[in-house]
């Protein structure tokens, strides 16, 4: 996330010059670790990397939204760790030349390849339970769809195996190699096409950046996690969101792209004699070539949206209305969302989130609720259809009075005015004005427990209103990010009916697994697929990826999990682990969700 400009507070300085992970503050991090603990020497670029930070503290605003952790403690012991060596007449390794690295350099510029072992470091991991590191031997960051193409066939002729790295946040390890590491993060290019409806992307463009390019001309876009990139997004596993209720998933999201070959070659989709992407086949699949650009849909946006949130005391109420609300085409995004979601969303603070949690479930009775972004009409149609739900102008109450959510006068308050139909409270005429005196909601409440150093920063920010206004906040999905502000979040994905037996079923298997192995995890979330026909679901594992033994406990429920997966998918032929669509994000929907080919 430090990569995106997310809080509006302004990016890193020197990473957004150097683009290089290393020199941004999730790479020091790795690089400040790496040196304590004598893996790496100190280097020509560990110098660099080192003294180009000049201790703003921007990446304190940023890394406590998501994690509460202030990285630039990190950054001034680097700073310090360095210049003792220097100090002290310490060696600097330079970077080791060869034939290889000099015909990279030849292509993309001295600049942009390097074999400096303290960048190389940086590329060398990710949080994924079953991947091990690999240290590359060479990261590059090509400028071109010519350069990628021309280090293509340099790797291949010289045998060097190699992998793409988009924003690094696969989390399946798919963006490790010993040999090289292609960073497509300086291709950052956005045009829009806007009579054919459609914007080109180059592939170092993030899902926060296209979505904000899209927002400002009146457009809107399919996005995943806003620091993901694009491109490599589709690649791995095709984007999906609550707004692919309406917008659809995998090549549903764009209309044609570009590709460098295994061979070099350069390719469109709309090639006749291209390879064909939108099939799907449920084996283990390569990538077909670097995706160098995709021109991605955009769709139109109305000035009378909102949103609904509509609580359920139980999963099954909660899968029949968002199903309802998918065949008859109501909202533009649709999402069953669980407990844990609500709670680590809106609360700036785990502390606040544990809170807001139990308040939720053991005071209001909430288990679910379903998230609806619609216009006006289909905020009408919902309480045409007998819902009550927290509109907007609740849903900023709620957040910003989050801390006075727990007290015992508010949920007495609730009690008493609760009739015996469940959250009939939501109906009252005044409602709306008694939860703003119960709440007294106000940025400086929903920050009081923020760090002090940064309480006056958070404070300015959610004073902002897309800060708490759930449109944008579905459309941009940066609360999302702090899914992992605890332990790291593993998603276990399924494409299935939206048939409440099977998803209950496959709910308890989710739980029960996690639950025999310690982990631990919770329902993440369900969103509608082609008018309700088919649903993504997701469930969630959490683990400490820096503690082995729970590293091991994860393998093993993993692989206990796909093994349950694969015995659904075989009983009832309408099962999908994402696992399988993995690398044929280009497919057709329809190819994974209902084809029987490849499914023998």
């Amino acid at each position: 996330m430090c990569k995106i400009d997310f809080l509006g507070a302004g990016l890193c300085k020197s990473g957004a010059e150097k683009h290089y992970v290393s020199f941004y503050p999730q790479g020091r991090m790795d690089l400040y670790a790496a040196l304590a603990e004598n893996r790496i020497p100190v280097t020509e670029k560990c110098v660099e990397i080192a003294e180009s930070c000049d201790l703003c503290g921007l990446c304190d605003y940023q890394c406590y939204f998501v994690t509460e952790m202030k990285p630039s403690i990190v950054m001034q012991a680097l700073k310090e760790h360095v210049s003792h060596h220097l100090n002290n007449g310490g060696a600097v390794v330079t970077e080791e030349k060869n034939g290889i690295l000099d015909g990279l350099k030849e292509i993309v510029g001295d600049a942009w390849a390097t074999s400096d072992r303290a960048v190389a470091l940086t590329y060398a991991h990710d949080p994924c339970p079953v991947a091990e590191p690999r240290m590359p031997e060479y990261i590059i960051m090509p400028g071109s769809t010519v350069e990628i193409s021309a280090v293509v066939k340099l790797l291949m002729k010289r045998n060097v195996p190699y992998a793409v790295r988009g924003n690094g946040s696969s989390v399946m390890g798919f963006v490790m190699s010993e040999g090289a590491v292609i960073d497509l993060g300086r291709m950052k290019t956005i045009d829009f096409d806007e009579k054919n409806w459609l914007v080109k992307v180059g592939p170092g463009v993030s899902a926060f950046d296209l979505q904000k390019a899209a927002v400002k001309r009146g457009f809107r876009v399919n996005a995943a996690e806003p620091a993901a990139l694009v491109c490599a997004n589709i690649m791995c596993s095709g984007i999906f969101s609550t707004f692919s209720a309406s917008y659809g998933t995998a090549a549903d999201n764009y209309i044609d792209a570009e590709f460098v070959g295994h061979d070099g070659g350069v390719f469109r989709l709309s090639d006749t004699s291209a390879p064909n992407l939108f099939a799907f086949k449920k084996e283990d699949s390569v990538i077909p070539g670097i995706c160098t650009a995709a021109y991605i849909r955009l769709h139109p946006v109305t000035s009378d949206e909102g949103a609904a949130l509509v609580p359920f005391e139980s999963l099954e109420r909660a899968l029949h209305f968002a199903k309802e609300c998918a065949m008859r085409r109501i909202g533009l995004a649709i999402g069953v969302l669980g407990g844990e979601y609500i709670s680590a969303f809106l609360s700036p603070t785990k502390k606040l989130a544990v809170e807001v949690r139990n308040a939720f479930k053991d005071k209001l009775k909430i288990e679910y609720v379903v998230l609806v972004i619609g216009d006006k009409y289909a905020l009408h149609s919902i309480k045409a259809m007998g819902y009550k739900y927290f509109d907007n102008r609740l849903i900023r109450t709620l957040n910003l009075g989050l801390p006075s959510l727990a007290s015992a006068q508010w949920l007495d308050l609730i009690d008493e005015l609760s009739g015996e139909e469940r959250f009939s409270y939501l109906g009252l005429r005044h409602f709306h004005d008694l939860a703003e005196a119960a709440l007294a909601p106000s940025p400086a409440q929903l920050v009081r427990d923020v760090d002090p150093e940064l309480r006056p920063f958070y404070e300015k920010l959610y004073s902002r209103p897309e800060m708490t206004d759930p449109v944008w906040l579905s459309m941009f999905r940066i609360i999302s990010s702090r899914m992992g502000r605890e332990k790291h979040v593993l998603a276990m994905v399924v494409y299935l009916p939206i048939d409440n037996k099977l998803i209950a079923e496959i709910d308890r298997e989710f739980r029960r697994i996690a639950r025999g192995h310690g982990l631990k995890n919770d329902f993440g979330f369900i969103t509608p697929l082609d008018d309700g026909k088919r649903c993504v679901f997701e469930y969630d594992y959490y683990l400490d990826h820096n503690d082995p033994v729970e590293r091991m406990k994860t393998q093993q429920a993993m692989m206990e999990a796909g093994v349950m997966i694969e015995r659904y998918s075989a009983e009832t032929g309408t099962v999908t682990w994402i696992r399988d669509v993995f690398r044929q994000g280009f497919s057709r929907k329809e190819s994974f969700l209902y084809s029987t080919v490849g499914a023998d």
